[in-house]
């Protein structure tokens, strides 16, 4: 990412595959048609003297059919603003958490269905990096918003946040003998951090969207970067 006098140091992607892109991904949202996908997620397994679950598992050989399916960069951490001279200098301002996507299914209707197989079955339709083994993996949050150390070599009043690309779609699970499932599924694709300049609009920023969320958390109200 680079701003008008090139002042800020380009952004970072963490996190191997899942984040192997250069440069700040845009906004991607949408809705993608229904997709069919056979699943075959483990059998579950009663723990040893658990009492009989009234919760029924589902098959392990039905169909899932994707729907509502939304990719959406999100703001998961922010910095207070740091009013840098001439010289520039060095960021300090820690950032602070707001919101920590973590892979997970629910089932809404019907017998449960297995988590780690729905998340497959959503990463092969969203395709990809969603076809990474961490994408299924569940119960993982998105990594924690501790900034790294970075310098700049100009003025500026910046700002550093953090924010991952989150998925989150709708299915329907069913078996051969016809019995069905609902539900909702998140995961997680590409975490990164950026530089925005409260100074500058933001709005010409590949990661605009959490840029203007920053923006709008941190910067005085009348601020350029807060209104474009």
């Amino acid at each position: 990412m680079t701003t008008q006098n090139t002042k800020i140091a380009n952004v970072r992607k963490h996190g191997g595959r899942l984040a192997a892109v250069c440069a700040l991904a845009a906004l991607l949202t949408g809705t993608a048609a229904c997709t069919y996908d056979d699943a075959r997620p483990a059998a579950t397994q009663r723990p040893t003297g658990a009492a009989k679950s009234t919760v029924s598992t589902a098959c392990a050989d039905g169909t899932f059919v994707w729907i509502n399916v939304e990719q959406q960069d999100v703001l998961t951490g922010v910095a207070d603003p740091q009013t840098l001279g001439k010289a520039g200098g060095r960021l300090t301002n820690p950032m602070r958490s707001l919101h920590t996507p973590r892979t997970d299914t629910t089932t809404e209707t019907g017998p449960k269905v297995d988590a780690a197989a729905a998340l497959r079955s959503l990463g092969r339709h969203v395709g990809g990096a969603g076809e990474d083994a961490g994408f299924s993996e569940v119960g993982r949050s998105a990594p924690g918003v501790e900034g790294r150390p970075t310098s700049l070599d100009g003025p500026g009043t910046i700002v550093e946040y953090a924010f991952v690309r989150e998925v989150v779609a709708d299915f329907r699970y069913t078996c051969p003998d016809a019995r069905a499932s609902t539900g909702r599924a998140t995961s997680w694709m590409v975490d990164g951090t950026g530089l925005l300049d409260c100074d500058e609009p933001v709005k010409s920023l590949e990661d605009s969207r959490p840029a203007q969320a920053a923006a709008r958390l941190s910067c005085r109200p009348d601020a350029p970067a807060v209104k474009g």
